[in-house]
């Protein structure tokens, strides 16, 4: 690897501020991406600015109908949080399904849908669920959030602070794993709402596969 600089900071601002003063500063998430593209020379970053000790990056709180997962949560801890568990089981699934333990011990869900990856599995939740994704500077509907290949809608220097979910009345999560991997070849998150138990509405349907980017689909049935 080139000469880089490492940071371990204690604050989603003393993150920014950090990049800010960077020349080609990098985020480091779980590193599952950024770390390989770097001992491969295919990034030489300035800096590298480790957001896994960031206390209020990490957690799970429920209120009401909204279950909300801050940026640096591990999947691991996804799995095994209660309110996931009670609010939408099928995100537990989901979050089980992703790499090996060592992955899910390590890999977040900001990370994942900050990279982007087309064979990733969060990006379908985030769409079937109408997640939001909050960061330091505004909030973005999962919508408006994935744009191709690799490529979402963080501006430069943009921190991903949380996810939030409204509750569904249910939804499932199923994949056809790469046998190596485990990414997904093809994936399909389902999910209907509590707005579409009173009246009919198509239930959103969204696929994670190696396309440019996951797409929504409606389903009548």
């Amino acid at each position: 690897m080139y000469q880089t600089t490492y940071h371990r900071p204690s604050s989603v601002d003393e993150a920014a501020a950090l990049f800010a003063k960077g020349k080609e500063a990098k985020y480091l998430a779980g590193g599952h991406t950024l770390i390989p593209v770097m001992k491969q020379r295919l990034a030489a970053p300035s800096d590298v600015i480790d957001l896994g000790k960031i206390k209020e990056l990490v957690g799970v709180e429920a209120s009401g109908d909204t279950l909300t997962i801050k940026a640096a949560t591990s999947h691991y801890d996804v799995t095994q949080s209660d309110a996931v568990k009670k609010a939408i089981p099928a995100l537990v699934h989901l979050a089980s399904l992703i790499g090996d333990p060592a992955v899910r011990h390590r890999g977040t869900i900001g990370g994942s849908i900050a990279n982007n990856d087309p064979a990733a599995d969060y990006p379908a939740a985030l769409l079937a669920l109408g997640a939001t994704i909050t960061t330091n500077k505004r909030a973005i509907a999962a919508d408006d959030f994935f744009k191709g290949l690799f490529t979402t809608a963080l501006a430069d220097g943009e921190i991903i602070t949380a996810v939030s979910f409204p509750v569904p009345a249910k939804a499932g999560y199923a994949k056809f794993p790469h046998p190596a991997s485990r990414f997904a070849l093809t994936g399909v998150f389902v999910a209907k709402t509590k707005a579409g138990d009173a009246s009919p509405k198509p239930k959103p349907a969204t696929s994670a596969s190696p396309r440019p980017a996951p797409r929504k689909v409606a389903s009548c049935g």
